[in-house]
């Protein structure tokens, strides 16, 4: 209630949240204990109309494919072995394979100025204090960097997730908002991630992403890392995260996180590496530590090469064969022509009732 208090003390009425959906996904990670939490309001009014067109018309599935049972959509990041982005191969550069067979790419795009529907999502619990105007001023950097038709949320949260600014083109609405992030409680991780990709499902766009900006570890959540990464799967939203801690390590910087692992540091300033790590594999996103804010530079850093990527990725659309069958399958993009590159996507997809859940809400980023 803290959040809520400062926004009413501003003059500023925070927007509820929405509830929880309830799933469950596979081997148990991580799993924190359900405790009580505070009845959640219904979201918020309607979105409106889309803001007008700025530059080249947004490229989209037909109707008529994206009405196509087992129709899904993946975005692909491709880099070189230096980690610049590759941005100009064309559809018959790649082959994606689910479940190890290929599959015809029916819908191509390359990213390059289509909007994103992306909710930032800020960690706001005791331990941030000494790092909120930080970032803040990361935050700001990188919403000064979007599109400006991208349709933007904010969550600030401690104990509990609180909705600052629901969906929005007007980025200075957002900027806006920066200043009631205050520093106060615990961290429910799981919470407002879970909260994040059901809000997130009411973007505009078809491209949707994350932005989780976090220094602890999971001390306040109801939910579990398997309901998050089950969302996450059915979804096919890039998760993207920014970890503040320390790992113990005599070089400060930051790291970019290859593999699941938890980095080290007092049970007070050790960021749930693993966790965050888990949700930007499943989304093919990216995991970024940050081992000390320092002036926040470094932060900075992270943020910039974020929203740099949004706009260097290709979207590739397929249809899943047999979707009345359902269930989770592999997914796997190649460019055979260039074995050099590297390629990431998300890992899988998961289909219920004929089709996969984020195509039917206009498809996955």
């Amino acid at each position: 209630m803290y959040a809520i208090a400062l926004a009413q003390q501003d003059g500023v009425e925070p927007a509820p949240i929405i509830p929880h959906s309830q799933g469950s996904g596979g081997s148990s990670v991580l799993e924190i204990p359900a405790g009580p939490r505070q009845p959640q309001a219904a979201l918020p009014a309607p979105i409106p109309g889309l803001a007008p067109q700025v530059g080249p018309e947004l490229e989209i599935p037909s109707r008529q494919l994206r009405a196509q049972p087992g129709y899904a959509q993946a975005t692909v990041t491709v880099t070189d072995q230096t980690g610049s982005h590759i941005t100009d191969l064309t559809k018959d550069d790649f082959r994606l394979y689910e479940d190890g067979q290929q599959r015809p790419i029916e819908f191509f795009r390359k990213d390059l100025n289509a909007p994103v529907s992306i909710g930032i999502l800020v960690d706001t619990s005791g331990s941030m204090e000494p790092k909120i105007p930080q970032a803040k001023a990361a935050i700001a950097e990188f919403i000064n960097d979007l599109n400006p038709r991208d349709d933007v949320f904010l969550f600030a949260f401690s104990d509990n997730p609180y909705l600052l600014q629901p969906f929005t083109t007007d980025h200075a609405a957002v900027m806006s908002r920066l200043a009631l992030l205050h520093a106060y409680g615990r961290t429910a991780l799981y919470d407002v991630i879970l909260d994040g990709l059901i809000m997130v499902q009411r973007g505009r766009y078809d491209k949707k992403a994350l932005l989780v900006v976090t220094d602890g570890m999971d001390t306040a959540s109801s939910s579990s890392i398997d309901q998050v990464v089950a969302q996450a799967r059915r979804q096919g939203v890039l998760v993207y995260s920014i970890g503040i801690g320390d790992p113990n390590v005599s070089t400060p910087g930051i790291g970019v996180v290859f593999g699941p692992f938890l980095l080290g540091g007092s049970s007070d300033d050790r960021v749930d590496a693993r966790t965050l790590q888990i949700l930007s594999t499943e989304t093919g996103a990216k995991t970024y530590i940050i081992r000390e804010v320092g002036d926040g530079e470094l932060l900075s850093q992270a943020t910039k090469s974020i929203s740099e990527e949004l706009r260097q990725q290709y979207t590739l659309g397929f249809t899943s064969p047999d979707p009345e069958r359902g269930g989770y399958r592999s997914l796997k993009v190649e460019v055979p022509g260039r074995p050099t590159l590297r390629v990431r996507v998300r890992k899988g997809l998961t289909v219920n009732h004929g089709t996969e859940t984020a195509a039917a809400e206009g498809g996955p980023g």
